[in-house]
């Protein structure tokens, strides 16, 4: 998936950096991460954002998509805080400080499955029920987390970034 963010915005691509892979992955015997974090510099908003796309692939994992989003949504701000200090790069450092310095942090999780569910490829949530679910999971962080549940390649005004399926 493909984000666009409106301008003026930074995105940086957190469980593929160098300090989440080389450095901080194996903490306490392994840690995860959002798929990336976003900053709105105008608004001094911080963005933890998990993509998941379910259309082709049935989730296997047997822990609730939503705890697994509270799960890395704790890691990552965690990796932010020791990368702050700790991280090699210096320009790892200084976006994790300018992270950190966020007067607001949302999560979004946008997760895009079958729109016609079958047997074979269920949906992985109940689109209807999804918002509530995340919001329990997440509510020490964000108490108004974003969950965009259907298909990609559509605005959804709930985001203010577009994704499209690559």
């Amino acid at each position: 998936m493909r984000l666009t963010m409106p301008a003026g915005w930074w995105v940086w691509k957190y469980d593929d950096s160098d300090f989440h892979q080389t450095q901080f992955q194996n903490f306490a015997g392994g840690v995860k991460a959002m798929d990336a974090i976003a900053l709105d510099p105008a608004a001094q908003t911080l963005w933890l954002i998990e993509l998941k796309d379910y259309r082709q692939n049935k989730r296997r994992k047997p822990s609730s998509v939503f705890a697994e989003v509270a799960g890395k949504a704790r890691d990552t701000l965690a990796g932010l805080a020791v990368a702050r200090v700790s991280a090699q790069a210096q320009q790892e450092r200084a976006v994790a400080q300018q992270a950190l310095g966020s007067r607001e942090i949302r999560v979004a999780l946008q997760l895009a499955q079958s729109a016609r569910p079958h047997r074979l490829f269920p949906q992985v949530v109940e689109p209807a029920d999804a918002g509530l679910q995340l919001r329990r999971a997440v509510k020490q962080v964000d108490a108004a987390p974003v969950c965009a549940v259907g298909s990609l390649g559509q605005h959804n005004n709930m985001l203010p970034w577009n994704t499209v399926a690559i």
